[in-house]
């Protein structure tokens, strides 16, 4: 049996999908499972040990793949994404979607709008017999703890980007042991946090968050990745609630003002915006003083 599933998003979004992929592993044992993503996440698809082989996927862009047994639609309820998937021929889609499909090939399910990311991928499958455990989204350690602390300042949309002087204030604080990490088109950004820049390949940015001691980060990639490697973390949220996108456990501190916006705006958000650098490094501190071992599991 040939299984095609679709996410051809960003980092965050593939490791939100870790639980449904490896529900689909553990329900289609014997099958084949090809995962269509962007070329740049191959290294993290390599670690999530579900898939058996990566087709690189720009967003929305024509599949390259011909009658899968199955697709799996995990991109989202659009009719483009559907469309997609149903030009591949399969003789069955599992899909979420906002609109009526009298195809017999489409198992459509409506779109929840208010569900965790996390849960909204195992609820599509598990309503078609796939069981999923959402707390199935660890990543193999990739090496033994070390000192550094990582500070992310980069986001994909200004709204969730906390201001670079705050973060710049944060690394001043944490000394030497502070590492700041930019991802694609961020370094300037990241300069102007810190002198200790690190940009190299996700690999690497992989590893680097699997082994700190502490990754602070605002509600980006770089937050799934440490959640993923039960990295203590202190996240910075807005204008995205965490109930919808935070952290489910682990030893996570979320700060949070409340307040929802516009996430594709251009500016922070005025919630995020809330949040001090006093609180931030009151956070921190308190996770530098817990070992990895005792921190606190907490729900969002």
């Amino acid at each position: 049996m040939r299984i095609l599933v679709l996410r051809a998003l960003g980092l965050g979004d593939l490791l939100t999908a870790v639980p449904a992929l490896r529900g689909l592993r553990t329900a289609f044992p014997r099958s084949e499972i090809t995962l269509a993503a962007p070329e740049w996440l191959a290294d993290v698809v390599a670690r999530i040990d579900a898939v058996d082989r990566f087709l690189p996927t720009p967003e929305l862009a024509p599949i390259d793949f011909q009658r899968p047994d199955l697709a799996v639609n995990l991109h989202g309820p659009g009719p483009q994404s559907v469309e997609r998937l149903l030009a591949t021929e399969p003789r069955k889609l599992i899909t979420y979607t906002r609109q009526g499909y009298s195809d017999e090939r489409v198992i459509a399910t409506e779109w929840p709008a208010e569900r965790h990311e996390v849960l909204r991928w195992c609820d599509l499958l598990q309503g078609r017999g796939i069981r999923c455990d959402p707390d199935d989204f660890r990543l193999t350690p990739a090496g033994p703890r070390t000192e550094r602390v990582v500070v992310h300042p980069g986001a994909s949309t200004g709204a969730r980007r906390w201001p670079a002087e705050r973060y710049a204030a944060v690394v001043r604080a944490l000394g030497p042991r502070a590492v700041v990490t930019a991802g694609p088109g961020e370094h300037d950004l990241a300069r102007q946090v810190g002198p200790a820049v690190v940009s190299g390949t996700l690999a690497e940015l992989l590893d680097l968050v699997a082994t700190a001691r502490l990754v602070i980060c605002g509600d980006t990639g770089v937050a799934h990745v440490a959640t993923a490697y039960r990295t203590p973390s202190v996240l910075l949220f807005g204008p995205v609630p965490p109930r919808l996108w935070g952290p489910r456990r682990g030893p996570h501190q979320v700060l949070w003002h409340g307040e929802t916006g516009d996430t594709f705006a251009d500016e922070p958000d005025p919630g995020l915006l809330r949040i001090t650098v006093g609180e931030v490094l009151d956070a921190a501190g308190g996770a530098l003083c817990e070992s990895v071992s005792s921190a606190r599991d907490t729900s969002v």
